[in-house]
């Protein structure tokens, strides 16, 4: 006897080709620049302040490009936005493996970054959180888990920068960008409207019933004015921010500490940066179960005690179990906080705007990832010490948690009568970016 055919969810296939270009975004990028760091002080003499201030600026322009590319994405749909970021990301990076002077190092490497802000994190989540809403903690650390095992791919980076030089190794990284990103980024669809399917899956006129997921299917979507004008707001910002005061510290400046102040070599550094994917691929699978059954905010407070524990277990070690002690503190915290804290804001704010929402908040996240670099590279330039620079970061971190405990769901707006009875985003038509009002 034949078993009925079970349609397959087009969302999942969504989720699975952002998290292979999360995951280029992460093993090329995101985690190497620790390690091509290394190398550009031992080739040009460059200052820990200089390469700090080059990772600072990048964030920067990915916060203040956030309420841009956000309207963009609800505008133009992620796909596109993608395939520009893609192209830029990719060229960027064959730009950069010519760099001669520090000039040419913060314009080729901005460039590089400007284009993985537009093709990575804030376009792909934009999409899953449309796609999804009873699973949404899951699809999202799902798709996030391209980030770990990009990491993972942190000992074969290494090993192409110590065996084939970091020219050569940032060249060959922006053809595997554009040869792999760009068939991805057609997987990619805005809504699942726009091909006639619905969220989750699920037609909701045959499940009138169902509890599944359903408050969240009917709760009404805030305008982004409305979003701006909510506590939830600004606490989940403030705390995303905090957090990466501790991620953007780490992933500037640990293979550094390692090598500087604890005398492992480059290989041997890599093996801790190569393991935190795996604490973070755990911290993930973490999240996206708890996600969809606890209060997430409470999770993310427990996420966050373990950035803070982490980086001060960094900050004074002595040996290398301590450093190891670091490593699941660190990345298990980064793992499971990851995904939920964009599920509270789809949660919160709806999916119709989520995009520009997001895209506002970044200019206040991308704060700590802009601080946490520079003040670390600073306070070590004028200490030769990582140790007070990390310790100050990870109580910061710590305090930073009561902006995720304290930010609880807002009130549903108080909207004239007609406004509430307007019938929902239908497939192919474009939101008013900023919500009919403006931020």
């Amino acid at each position: 006897m034949k078993l009925p055919r079970v349609p397959r969810f087009y969302g999942w296939r969504i989720v699975g080709a952002g998290g292979v270009i999360q995951m280029l975004h992460s093993g090329l990028l995101m985690q190497a620049f620790t390690n091509y760091s290394v190398l550009l002080r031992e080739e040009f003499g460059w200052s820990a302040t200089m390469i700090s201030a080059a990772f600072s600026m990048t964030r920067a322009e990915s916060g203040f490009l956030g309420p841009i590319q956000g309207w963009a994405i609800d505008r133009f749909g992620p796909r596109n936005v993608i395939r520009v970021g893609t192209v830029l990301f990719g060229v960027g990076f064959m730009l950069f493996s010519q760099i001669q002077t520090p000039m040419q190092f913060f314009g080729f490497y901005f460039l590089v970054a400007f284009g993985s802000s537009l093709g990575g994190f804030l376009s792909i989540t934009t999409a899953i959180v449309n796609w999804f809403a009873a699973k949404r903690s899951m699809a999202l650390a799902f798709s996030q888990a391209g980030f770990a095992v990009g990491g993972l791919l942190t000992p074969v980076i290494v090993y192409s920068l110590t065996n084939f030089g970091w020219r050569g190794t940032a060249f060959a990284s922006g053809v595997i960008v554009l040869a792999v990103g760009l068939p991805l980024s057609q997987v990619i669809h805005h809504r699942p409207e726009d091909i006639g399917e619905h969220v989750d899956g699920i037609d909701p006129a045959l499940t009138a019933d169902s509890e599944d997921g359903d408050d969240l299917r009917k709760r009404e979507d805030l305008t982004v004015r409305e979003a701006l004008r909510t506590p939830a707001f600004w606490l989940i910002s403030l705390g995303h921010s905090a957090s990466l005061l501790v991620v953007g510290a780490v992933m500037v400046h640990l293979s550094l500490h390692l090598t500087e102040s604890l005398d492992f070599s480059l290989q041997q550094a890599s093996f801790v940066g190569g393991a935190l994917p795996l604490m973070q691929l755990s911290g993930q699978i973490l999240g996206g179960l708890f996600g969809d059954r606890f209060t997430k905010r409470y999770v993310v407070v427990v996420a966050m005690g373990g950035h803070m524990a982490g980086l001060l277990m960094l900050a004074f070690a002595t040996n290398v179990l301590m450093v190891w002690a670091f490593v699941p503190l660190h990345g298990i915290a980064w793992g499971l906080r990851g995904p939920l804290m964009q599920a509270m804001r789809a949660d919160y704010f709806g999916r119709t705007h989520f995009g520009t929402i997001m895209g506002f908040s970044s200019m206040i996240v991308m704060l700590g990832m802009i601080a946490g670099p520079l003040f670390a590279g600073i306070l070590r330039d004028q200490t030769d010490s990582y140790k007070m620079a990390f310790a100050i970061l990870a109580i910061l971190a710590g305090l930073g948690s009561a902006f995720f405990y304290f930010a609880a769901p807002p009130k549903p707006p108080a909207r004239p009568r007609h406004e509430a009875d307007a019938q929902p985003l239908t497939a192919g038509a474009a939101p008013d970016p900023a919500g009919g009002s403006g931020p």
